[in-house]
């Protein structure tokens, strides 16, 4: 764990300064299951937080659950602006009945996630701010833009940790700590539309590793508004399945975003359906020192003016920014 850490730190300083990723309003990445691109930004640490209840029905295994779960998301942005420290931390609780061999009734509950690792910028197309209008054709403004498909791309590194040797939800053998990495890409089109995509590999140190791709559209509504629709892919040797999600948020103030989700799967082994309502904070510790320094660390932010559309940009997509 110590030595991904130190390779993340490593690597945040030895690449050139880009711009700046902290926002006007907060950047959460709840609702969904999927990773934004952005960091939340140096001496930022932000708080996504959820609870979840659900059912799984095992056609196969004639069982039934009931499912209660709470999860967290802590980030905090250290160093750089495109590097982010994050912790990530589910609890599961099942009540499994059993409806052959006599009516049977399992219940379970520990942590199925306890994930500790950084995610780094390695490239950000919007770093210019937003495209100068073309004033003489109505077209230019408004046809596709090929360049438009170019995304950003991040890189997670984390270690899952086992603190319990008896864990239900571990896979068999797993050990105290399992590797996750993941690519990470974000597209933000005109018109407040945010696709996502996330490709992981999970545990792969393991007999069961676990490969998934997730895939996440989100659209603002309003300047406090905003949907998402995502599916997310997964398969090892021991379960596999195909999930969508979908659902909405609602920004408060400015730090502080409410969010509600809904889930189903398209298998019976088992069929699966979950309700979510979540919350996501942020706590801004930066100051106008660090704002100044961030604006003349890059030769494109030392003009006034130039600066403040490039934070305009980021201020029109902020609120799905993340998602």
């Amino acid at each position: 764990m110590r030595s991904t850490l130190l390779t993340l730190f490593i690597f945040s300083v030895c690449i050139p300064y880009t711009h700046a990723q902290f926002t006007e309003t907060i950047n959460s990445n709840r609702p969904g299951n999927s990773q934004g691109a952005f960091s939340v930004g140096t001496n930022i640490f932000q708080a996504e937080l959820g609870a979840k209840i659900g059912k799984d029905d095992h056609s196969l295994l004639n069982y039934e659950s009931d499912i209660f779960g709470v999860d967290a998301f802590l980030r905090y942005g250290v160093v750089r602006e495109q590097l982010e420290l994050s912790i990530a931390a589910d609890f599961l609780s099942e009540t499994r009945q059993f409806t052959t061999g006599g009516q049977q009734e399992v219940k379970r509950s520990n942590f199925d996630r306890i994930t500790i690792g950084g995610k780094y910028l390695l490239y950000d197309p919007y770093k210019s701010g937003p495209e100068k209008p073309n004033i003489y054709s109505w077209k230019a403004n408004n046809s596709f833009k090929w360049k438009s498909l170019i995304p950003a791309v991040s890189v997670y590194a984390g270690a899952n940790l086992n603190l319990s040797e008896d864990n239900p939800f571990a896979v068999p053998d797993e050990g105290k700590i399992t590797p996750r990495i993941e690519l990470i890409t974000q597209n933000n089109w005109a018109g407040g539309w945010v696709f996502v995509m996330n490709f992981v590999a999970d545990k792969v140190t393991t007999d069961f590793p676990t490969y998934a791709g997730i895939f996440t559209l989100t659209h603002s509504f309003s300047p406090k508004t905003a949907g998402f629709l995502e599916y997310q892919a997964f398969k090892n040797d021991l379960y596999s399945d195909n999930i969508i999600r979908g659902g909405g948020a609602y920004l408060i103030t400015k730090d502080l975003q409410i969010d509600l989700s809904g889930l189903f799967s398209f298998k019976d082994t088992p069929s699966r359906w979950q309700i979510g309502l979540g919350a996501s904070y942020r706590i801004n510790s930066r100051t106008d020192k660090d704002d100044m320094l961030l604006e003349n660390s890059s030769g494109k932010n030392k003009d006034k003016d130039r600066g403040k559309k490039s934070k305009q940009k980021r201020k029109d997509t902020d609120f799905n920014d993340g998602k």
